[in-house]
């Protein structure tokens, strides 16, 4: 049933490019809704469900950061893709502090795209709800993965799906050096070293929320030549 497809918002103003996506994205078996800016992007938002959003930056109006920053006002768990021309590290990180789960830079292959679609569906579905939740404690931080949450030092935060995704893993793997690959294959969903850097920015973004020195951290340890560490102390 057309139902049981999962639902892809794609914001683009960039026509052709709107038309190959959604046709792409047909044909992988996608439900897909196109919107122009991002002010009816929010607007569809309001009344519908996606499973995806895969958003533009260079957008009229409100730009993609904007959009994605009001997203996660209402909603951490939908995934969202950024598309942007811009290279600069800034922007990147800019993207992903506004709340976006990865990006990628124009012109991209089609089947790299088709590849972080796969695999930000994939992992999105693995949420199930449970009445009972403990919290996870290390610190002065209380995390509560099932209800996408945590409270700090700094104070309440809303955690998004890929932070709450890579936040079980170190859970999982606490004291063992978790090496990138693995992080960008069960955390992002695809095998490959090209956006190390996107993993990095994302480090930093937890450490910001739970170290109480981000700049010199006890506990998402930076393992040289291998990945990223976790530890209580």
């Amino acid at each position: 049933m057309a139902d049981d497809k999962p639902h892809v918002l794609l914001v683009e103003d960039e026509i052709n490019l709107a038309r190959g996506i959604c046709f792409n994205l047909e044909m992988e078996e996608y439900r897909v809704s196109h919107v122009e800016s991002g002010e009816e992007a929010l607007e569809r938002l309001r009344v519908d469900r996606f499973s995806l959003v895969i958003l533009d930056v260079m957008l009229p109006g409100m730009d993609g950061f904007a959009v994605c920053r009001e997203i996660r006002k209402t909603d951490t768990k939908v995934p969202v893709l950024i598309l942007t021309a811009r290279s600069d590290e800034g922007d990147r990180i800019t993207g992903l502090e506004s709340g976006a789960d990865d990006y990628l830079t124009k012109p991209f292959s089609l089947n790299e795209f088709l590849l972080r679609v796969k695999g930000m569906l994939r992992r999105s579905s693995w949420y199930r709800p449970d009445p009972v939740e403990e919290a996870y404690r290390f610190g002065d931080n209380e995390v509560f993965l099932l209800s996408y949450h945590a409270r700090t030092a700094q104070g309440e935060v809303d955690l998004t799906d890929l932070e709450v995704r890579m936040l079980a893993l170190f859970f999982q793997k606490e004291g063992e050096a978790v090496p990138r690959k693995e992080l960008l294959e069960r955390v992002w969903g695809y095998a490959t070293d090209a956006e190390t850097r996107t993993l990095d920015n994302f480090i930093v973004r937890l450490r910001k929320y739970f170290e109480p020195d981000p700049a010199n951290p006890v506990y998402f340890q930076t393992v040289r030549g291998v990945g990223y560490r976790f530890s209580r102390r």
